[in-house]
């Protein structure tokens, strides 16, 4: 339509009737700016039909049930722009950071993530899959001891749904500090959860389609360490690493990673330094976005599409800035998107 309309204001006879270099400079420029909006919207129409294709055939798939960093978005106490329009319309406010994986051969599904939004999650994951499955997950992993990513483990407790012995799997570290720990040491003494240990290197088979590989990476672990997963889906792979300092502290190669994935869920928390005035970034190291796009600038686009950022901090442009958005699309990258099947 935006073509159509282009063509017919503006390609008529005397159009270009002075026929100066620079009203068809312009012209062309404008042609183009529509071009590129038009093939980024087929893409992403691509990218959510796939995964139609792979549950037709019964395959594995991933749903994300939140993209939001920690605090998830808007954020408490932020009055700023970035999170003023998320307080003003909640169909644009964004859950904590969580994935759900399907089987519907198996007609299980598997929680990525305990996180404060739990609640609204598997009722988002309900509605998306039409009550077909179970209400509560098969199993949980649990990736580290920060607040967005197990504190979701309460409403398990016999104060909600009172649990039988879901599954829960957790490094080392992890699983002490939830046996030693109220209030969730009562949980597992309930057995509301059933703590589970995988190391560094583990391989589960959780189904006789699906295979998650485990192993840690350098954040601040506080409490625990930080697991990341390397997720087998029948006849595709996943990559999620939603918590990390920086790419070039973890011992293993993340384009490596990337380029034998065939989908990577990459953390994406902050998009460039100074977004945070007033703090030292130091403290709190992510690889920002911009950072990533530059490690993978020299890689092709195969690569670069199979990157999916996730874990925004309410901070980061990506929430609210089409301009931002447009700009990551455009370099080759992508966004992961809340309700989207992957």
């Amino acid at each position: 339509m935006e073509i159509a309309n282009l063509i017919k204001t503006r390609w008529s006879p005397g159009a270009f009737s002075d026929h100066t270099p620079r009203n068809e400079e312009i012209y062309i420029q404008n042609i183009e700016n529509i071009m590129m909006r038009v093939m980024l919207r087929f893409s992403l129409i691509l990218l959510l039909l796939v995964p139609v294709s792979l549950i037709a055939r019964g395959q594995p798939y991933i749903i994300v049930l939140g993209v939001a960093q920690d605090g998830g978005y808007p954020h408490m106490g932020c009055t700023k722009e970035c999170c003023r329009s998320a307080w003003e319309n909640p169909s644009i406010r964004r859950n904590v950071v969580s994935l759900a994986l399907v089987d519907p051969v198996s007609q299980h599904w598997y929680l990525f993530e305990a996180t404060p939004d739990i609640r609204e999650q598997l009722h988002l994951f309900r509605q998306l899959t039409s009550g077909k499955y179970n209400y509560l997950p098969r199993a949980v992993f649990v990736s580290h001891a920060h607040i967005g990513h197990y504190t979701g483990l309460m409403q398990f407790g016999r104060e909600v749904m009172n649990t039988d012995g879901i599954s829960l799997y957790v490094m080392p570290r992890m699983k002490a500090f939830l046996e030693n720990n109220g209030p969730w040491d009562q949980l597992v003494r309930l057995e509301n959860i059933i703590p589970v240990e995988i190391n560094d290197g583990s391989e589960l088979a959780i189904s006789e389609e699906i295979t998650v590989k485990s192993f840690s990476v350098p954040h601040r672990n506080e409490y625990s360490e930080t697991a990341a997963y390397k997720i087998i889906a029948g006849n595709r792979s996943y990559l999620f690493i939603p918590d990390i300092n920086k790419w070039d502290k973890m011992n293993k190669d993340i384009i490596s990673l990337v380029q034998s994935s065939d989908i990577s869920f990459l953390d994406g928390t902050f998009y460039s330094q100074g977004e945070l005035p007033g703090r030292n970034m130091d403290e709190i190291p992510h690889p920002f976005i911009v950072e990533t796009m530059e490690l993978f600038s020299r890689e092709d686009k195969e690569t670069k599409n199979k990157i999916h950022f996730i874990h925004f901090n309410h901070s980061n442009p990506v929430l609210y800035n089409k301009g931002i958005r447009e700009e990551i699309l455009t370099k080759g990258f992508n966004i992961a998107e809340q309700g989207h099947n992957y």
